[in-house]
């Protein structure tokens, strides 16, 4: 769902009058022509995703002073990233000062929306320190801000608007939606409606889910714009408060708790990769030597590989590729220390045959 404001102390609006979250509308990244449909869709569906383990780090930004946040906003989104925690998954989320440390920057500018890009879009396209990746644009110690802060957050996990989903089977009456969203409180333009209510999402970028109408990453909708279902037309669709049973087991599929402990990858010993799509295995790498080593899969499939050290209980992005749509392999080239603690993490998008896929380091 998505979120209400302009000012702290405003009184909600009622249901159906909320400004909604609009997500920023991205290039898909260019896979090889001859991937088909099939390998497309189960790229497409976790090329956003994180990969499991990963320490998110996130900072709120005070310049330029129209994108400072009160005290108590702020305390708002440290505890919607505490809920996300608190389900069981297995990122990380730490707040760091310096905007050049984070992944996530946030601001809080009254009457600019609440939006976030999504995913790895985070760092793949928002690449200045100074630029914003998520915004919050009205009150959220409010339920509806809670639930506002926990939508911006979904997104920068890499989850999709639900109302999108292709399995709702929604009718929407186009020009009421369009009619709606270009008033208060929104002002929202056609292409900008288009793109965050009216278009369906592809069934792979919600991996043939069925329509989760309680889910956080849901809207709320005033009566009279959905035809179908029926009952949407005399009464507004109102999505539950937090998560539903699906977004938790959803987050919980494609975030699993860690393992306590890992297998090793040493030099030279081959390891076979036996996941499925969307699943992810992990090493770890502590070396003898100190050289420059090589780790590469082998076999026709799709993985992104990730390489982090460890420091002082933290693990530090160190090196990846990501071989998705190509006819190349994963492959990270780098120099590892002797005495220090690596994890490599590779997470499968596809595989041409179940258990054909391997890797090695040497």
């Amino acid at each position: 769902m998505a979120s209400n404001k302009t000012s702290s102390n405003q009184t909600p609006p009622q249901a159906g009058a909320q400004p909604l979250c609009a997500v920023k509308e991205m290039p898909n990244r260019p896979l090889d022509t001859h991937v088909n449909e099939h390998r497309a869709g189960l790229i497409r569906v976790t090329e956003k995703k994180w990969v499991n383990g990963t320490v998110i780090r996130y900072c709120f930004l005070d310049q330029p002073a129209t994108w400072q946040g009160a005290d108590g906003q702020k305390e708002a989104v440290r505890a919607a990233f505490a809920q996300w925690k608190g389900l069981g998954i297995g990122l990380e989320f730490r707040e760091v000062n310096e905007p050049r440390e984070a992944m996530l920057r946030i601001g809080f500018e009254g009457g600019a929306g609440s939006w976030s890009y999504v995913g790895r879009d985070n760092v793949d396209y928002a690449t200045d320190p100074r630029e914003r990746t998520m915004n919050f644009g009205w009150d959220l110690t409010t339920p509806y801000g809670r639930d506002t802060a926990l939508h911006e957050i979904g997104h920068a996990l890499g989850f999709s608007h639900e109302h999108q989903n292709p399995n709702a089977g929604i009718v929407w009456d186009e020009q009421a939606v369009l009619d709606y969203f270009a008033g208060a409180p929104n002002f929202w333009n056609a292409e900008k409606t288009r793109h965050n209510i009216l278009r369906k999402l592809k069934p792979w970028e919600t991996d043939g889910s069925e329509w989760d109408r309680d889910s956080i990453m849901h809207y709320q909708f005033p009566q009279g714009l959905i035809l179908q279902p029926s009952q949407y037309r005399s009464q507004p669709l109102l999505p539950a408060n937090g998560f539903s049973a699906r977004d938790i087991a959803e987050a919980l599929r494609f975030y699993p708790p860690l393992q306590p402990t890992l297998p090793e990858l040493r030099p030279w010993e081959s390891q076979r990769i036996q996941i499925g799509s969307g699943e992810q295995i992990d090493f770890m790498i502590t070396p003898d030597v100190s050289r420059q080593y090589t780790v590469q899969t082998f076999g026709n499939m799709d993985t992104v590989m990730v390489l982090f050290e460890q420091m002082d209980g933290e693990d530090i992005f160190y090196a990846g590729d990501d071989d998705s749509g190509t006819d190349f392999n994963a492959r990270i080239q780098v120099r590892l220390f002797r005495g220090r603690r690596y994890l490599l993490r590779i997470r499968l998008y596809y595989a041409q045959q179940s258990g054909e896929g391997a890797m090695m380091m040497w």
